[in-house]
């Protein structure tokens, strides 16, 4: 009897042991490794090719780190603007996000660069320069704010944002056509420069504002990129939408500078790597979100003009000369040399 009560008081305290032991293990996905969890924001809808990249990112993050590494995808700007998700890098509530370059240029002057019109010849000149070295070199300039100090968040790698273009109720295919209109614009000097260079009236007004702005006539009409164009449905309001490529202002994919420090080396690789790999998904996912947009374009009745870009570029030219000073044209220069 005795050995009976021996065997069930060990069998008893190896359930209570076992119970103890699940409870207070650590949360892992390969035998014990804590999970690290993180947030990463941007500002488009899911069904636009920018999220696809955000996603891959994730799912590549956390391929490379056996699980331990996973990141919480945060789209259509539930987090905030991309000025208040930078912010929020910072401060290290934010530990990744996707923004624009133009943003950028708010944080660390020197990246008023992207925002230059006709900076780049082409779509093949604006991936030699992004995947070589003035595209890294850019990348690590992020780090450091205007005056010299850290910036509180680093550059991983670029997502492809097309050519931004016109768009309206009536044909843009020369600058003068722009004379007397309202374009919403990003609230960025330079594309605010860039607007009136070329004619118009141009009226900063935030992203998710526009669709209303457009249809009630508070502008009468606006810039940017095909997929961008038909997933905010602008293509109810403005039928007119004309290839000029007057700017191509990468995305970027951000984190925060705490959330950085906060990782091992072998972490930090897997970011690198996952980024890359990301970079290059989301540019094949752009291509093909392009190609769906122009056919959902013209199923919806829009027209698309293919106009010369040499009288917009020669509109501009006195907005280039502006901002052609220190780092800002030393980084011009080396862009303009790349060749294809």
């Amino acid at each position: 009897m005795k050995k009976a009560y021996l065997t069930l008081g060990f069998l008893v305290g190896l359930v209570v042991a076992s119970i103890l032991f699940a409870a207070f293990k650590p949360s892992s996905s390969d035998g014990g490794a804590a999970v690290k969890r993180m947030k990463i924001a941007h500002g488009l809808p899911t069904n636009h090719p920018v999220h696809a990249g955000i996603e891959h990112f994730a799912e590549r993050v956390s391929v490379y780190s056996g699980g331990q590494l996973k990141f919480d995808v945060f789209p259509n700007g539930q987090l905030g603007s991309e000025t208040q998700t930078l912010e929020q890098m910072q401060s290290g509530t934010l530990d990744a996000a996707k923004v624009g370059g133009a943003t950028l240029g708010s944080f660390v002057p020197v990246a008023k660069v992207f925002s230059l019109p006709y900076l780049f010849r082409d779509t093949e000149h604006y991936w030699s320069v992004l995947n070589g070295e003035v595209g890294q070199e850019l990348l690590d300039i992020l780090a450091t704010n205007g005056a010299g100090n850290p910036s509180g968040f680093r550059g991983l790698s670029y997502f492809d944002a097309g050519s931004r273009n016109f768009y309206a109720k009536k044909p843009i295919t020369k600058p003068s056509d722009l004379v007397g209109l309202k374009i919403r614009v990003m609230n960025d000097p330079v594309a605010i420069d860039t607007m009136k260079a070329m004619g118009a009236s141009p009226t900063p007004i935030s992203w998710g504002e526009l669709y209303t702005a457009l249809q009630q006539g508070v502008v009468d009409g606006a810039e940017n990129n095909p997929p961008s164009y038909v997933s905010s449905r602008h293509f109810e309001i403005c039928k007119e939408f004309s290839f000029d490529h007057h700017s191509r202002i990468p995305d970027v994919l951000i984190i925060s500078e705490k959330t950085w420090a906060s990782l091992s080396a072998e972490e930090q690789e897997w970011l690198r790597q996952a980024a890359a790999d990301a970079s290059v998904f989301q540019r094949d996912a752009w291509a093909a979100g392009v190609a769906e947009a122009l056919e959902q374009m013209e199923a919806q009745g829009v027209t698309v003009h293919e106009v010369d870009p040499q009288p917009f570029m020669d509109a501009t030219e006195s907005v280039r000369a502006k901002y052609a000073e220190g780092a800002v044209k030393e980084l011009m220069e080396q862009i303009q040399a790349v060749s294809k």
